[in-house]
């Protein structure tokens, strides 16, 4: 699918969150909200919660317009033939409700928990697309295959990106990094970031709320080694990040504010924004920037 179709598809804005943790009927609730603020999209992770693809499936039969992306698979987690079957069958069961997004995850993550040798990103994800393109499906096909985004950060991944699938959803960055990526991506791949809010204006709050999200990733060499092409040193990670680290990744303050950086990174050249809108905790939703930014 082009980058004009798919943007249209998901709109300008869309929704980045964990819902492992919500039962069934609340998750469907959440989800009809979206739905009746007008999002187009909600993307999911994958991590040491719910399978994305059930909770996808579960979710699309009980919604009607919402579009669902994993943000991201991780490909660690299920091999080449399996990952193009369940994209596949998303695709066709969900009537085109679908996108997978696909990453390397994180060696800790991977050698770590799941017991897997981490191979070198980019090779291993050329190797992952290869086997998929290559994979025997015998199911009833999709009208059309699932647009495929990689989670991608420095050069060589976005151009992986750009060569071999629809675009990048970039993590854990900033509206410059969008700039970056959207000129390696080129004028024809689909480029989603994500982006952190907090609806709070006291910024002893808002960083002590932002830091709470950022502390797992700050430990991650994949995201720390792209914020040290971003022009952040070894001193920015230190004590759940600097201000300046934090005030990059985290945009906070009133509904003014976190619109105004979604906007920088449509400036940059994203073509849909994936918001994460932090509660005081960290992780949970706070529903009132999802009202405030609402498309509807």
């Amino acid at each position: 699918m082009d980058r004009k179709r798919l943007s249209a598809r998901l709109g300008r804005i869309g929704v980045w969150t964990f819902l492992d943790r919500l039962p069934g009927d609340e998750s469907v609730a959440f989800c009809e909200r979206l739905e009746a603020q007008g999002y187009g999209a909600l993307w999911m992770p994958e991590a040491v919660g719910r399978d994305p693809f059930a909770q996808i499936g579960f979710l699309a039969a009980r919604t009607s317009r919402l579009v669902f992306a994993t943000g991201i698979a991780n490909i660690y987690a299920r091999d080449p033939m399996t990952m193009n079957a369940a994209r596949k069958t998303l695709a066709d069961l969900t009537g085109g409700r679908f996108v997978l997004g696909m990453g390397v995850s994180h060696a800790p993550m991977v050698t770590g928990l799941r017991g897997h040798e981490y191979g070198k990103p980019v090779t291993t994800m050329r190797g992952y697309l290869e086997n998929m393109e290559k994979a025997p499906f015998q199911g009833h096909p999709p009208d059309e295959d699932a647009p495929l985004v990689l989670a991608a950060l420095r050069k060589n991944m976005l151009g992986l990106a750009r060569d071999h699938a629809a675009g990048a959803h970039p993590y854990f960055t900033t509206p410059e990094h969008t700039a970056r990526a959207r000129e390696i991506l080129g004028p024809d791949r689909f480029l989603a970031p994500e982006q952190k809010l907090v609806l709070e204006t006291d910024p002893g709050r808002a960083r002590t709320t932002a830091r709470r999200a950022m502390g797992m990733y700050l430990a991650l060499p994949n995201y720390r080694n792209n914020l040290l092409t971003l022009g952040f040193d070894e001193s920015d990670f230190a004590d759940g990040g600097s201000d300046r680290l934090v005030d990059a990744i985290v945009a906070w303050g009133d509904e003014q504010a976190l619109a105004r950086r979604v906007q920088e990174h449509h400036d940059a050249g994203a073509d849909h924004v994936c918001i994460q809108p932090l509660a005081a905790d960290g992780l949970s939703q706070d529903l009132r920037i999802l009202e405030a930014l609402a498309p509807r």
